[in-house]
């Protein structure tokens, strides 16, 4: 007598008639689950990356900004580059670009991310473009950090082609890798530039007042207190690698402005360019194809630089040797702390973007009596040595607009978080967000998407001091408060 068997799997019913069969049957819905799993593998999705440099070193005979007036750059030091690392989850492609600037306005990056996503699909709210804030590059500013320029210069155009080929090349080299980040403390190159000072000659205006506080007082002054805001000792790090450990990529973030040491007509990318040659050594990266990317940006350093005032006798340095030195002590540090984070083959990438209407300050009437008095006054009167560049200043406001459109971005990476601000940010700001912010990890890049100027605190405006100044911040004076307020929203919306 013959015994039916039947074996049904998904959907599929299979009919045997002896027990030989009932093997046949077996075998072959192993195949289907081999092949059902090869399939479910196949669709899972893969974390990408690729990174790549665009040369952004402009003519020489161009002005170099950065000082209190600008001059022609008469040698190349080191080039300028646009560094540019993309990350593609399976569904999301973020673009992240760090450009060797002090301040690159809104306008250039809009056109780069025009020409991006025309050649390439990826959104505009996706990439992020940042400055460095070397203080020894050629500008790339307009007129005003808030009158809208009508029509690019030949160098704004330029930079805005070569940072959209720059990232055109790193999609080139998407391949699948791995991810981890990390951070380390480095507090020996952080001091808050800000000082609360008891001569009120130290404190003197180019308005006709005093201030409580002092940019950059006088290096071991009998008159210094204390200075007037934190410092954030952080550097945070985001490694890329290919799945069998070949660098990619470090993007790194420390709150530290320019450390400068420059010849006066010299190009150079400051530390951030030191930074990045230095990682790529450390990491055995000097050999690899594609080329490995090193990036250095930015934090929240508006008030911070490596200057320690009470130190009255600081030791002299040559030319670019101070900026080697913070650079090596960084890339150490990352290096060091490099070992011990984890790597994750997939991680899901998000975005969040804004637009954020704010108030242009404008000059009062008390400002426009005081400078109108200054002219009638001989040149050999006793004057803030400041009062001529803010006089044209103020003059300049009166073609401002009333209000200006910043734009905001949050990017998240894994359980990392990524704040993005077009200001000259105070320190304190960064350090509310990595509070507040609902990631494990976070960080903030600065002078991104836009150069709008500094962004003192509330508080700090109390206090006064340079980068309070009309002429120097050029926005609301709560404008920190609703840049934080409308991040976290961002944040939040990622969840």
């Amino acid at each position: 007598m013959t015994v039916s068997h039947a074996i049904s799997f998904s959907g599929r019913r299979v009919r045997t008639g002896n027990p030989s069969g009932l093997l046949l049957a077996a075998t072959i819905a192993l195949l289907i689950l081999n092949s059902a799993g090869a399939s479910a593998q196949s669709d899972s999705p893969i974390f990408r990356a690729g990174a790549a440099t665009s040369n952004i070193t402009p003519p020489l005979g161009e002005l170099i900004v950065g000082g209190w007036e600008p001059t022609p750059a008469q040698h190349i030091h080191d080039e300028l580059h646009a560094r540019c690392l993309v990350l593609d989850d399976g569904k999301t492609t973020l673009a992240i670009v760090l450009c060797d600037n002090v301040g690159i306005p809104h306008d250039v990056f809009d056109a780069a991310k025009a020409q991006v996503h025309q050649a390439t699909g990826i959104p505009i709210e996706n990439m992020l473009m940042a400055s460095t804030h070397t203080h020894s590059a050629t500008t790339a500013r307009g007129e005003s950090k808030v009158i809208q320029q009508s029509e690019l210069t030949d160098y704004q155009k330029f930079l805005a082609g070569r940072i959209a080929d720059g990232i055109r090349r790193a999609l080139n080299h998407l391949e699948p890798a791995k991810i981890g980040w990390g951070g380390v403390d480095e507090p020996s190159e952080v001091f808050n530039r800000r000082w609360f000072v008891t001569d009120p000659q130290l404190a003197a205006n180019p308005f006709g007042g005093v201030d409580q506080v002092r940019m950059n007082p006088p290096r071991g002054h009998a008159a210094l207190d204390r200075p007037a805001g934190p410092v954030d000792p952080e550097v945070s790090f985001v490694s890329v690698q290919s799945r069998d450990g070949r660098p990619i990529a470090l993007l790194a973030n420390y709150s530290l402005h320019y450390v400068g040491g420059v010849p006066r007509n010299d190009v150079s990318a400051d530390y951030f360019g030191y930074f990045a040659r230095a990682i790529k050594q450390r990491l055995g990266a000097n050999e690899t194809t594609p080329a490995f990317v090193g990036m250095l940006s930015n934090g929240t350093s508006g008030d911070v630089n490596n200057i320690d005032f009470r130190n009255k006798t600081p030791k002299r340095y040559a030319s670019y040797e101070k900026m080697q030195e913070v650079a090596n002590k960084i890339a150490d540090r990352v290096y060091d702390a490099h070992t011990g984070i984890q790597f994750h083959d997939w991680v899901k990438l998000s975005a969040a973007s804004t637009p954020l209407t704010l108030k242009v300050r404008q000059p009062t009437q008390a400002m426009r009596d005081y400078f109108a008095e200054l002219e009638k006054q001989p040149e050999s009167s006793p004057r803030h040595r400041r009062e001529a560049i803010y006089a044209r200043r103020i003059a300049n406001l009166d073609e401002a607009p009333e209000t200006v459109d910043i734009q905001l971005q949050t990017l998240r990476i894994g359980d990392l978080g990524i704040a993005a601000i077009p200001f000259e940010t105070f320190t304190e700001t960064g350090l509310e967000l990595k509070a507040k912010a609902p990631t494990g990890d976070m960080f903030t890049i600065e002078l991104a998407n836009g150069s709008f100027g500094y962004l003192p605190t509330p508080r700090q405006h109390r206090y006064g001091g340079y980068e309070t100044w009309l002429g120097t911040n050029n926005v609301q004076e709560d404008a920190s408060e609703k840049i934080v307020e409308t991040l976290l929203k961002l944040f939040d919306s990622m969840k």
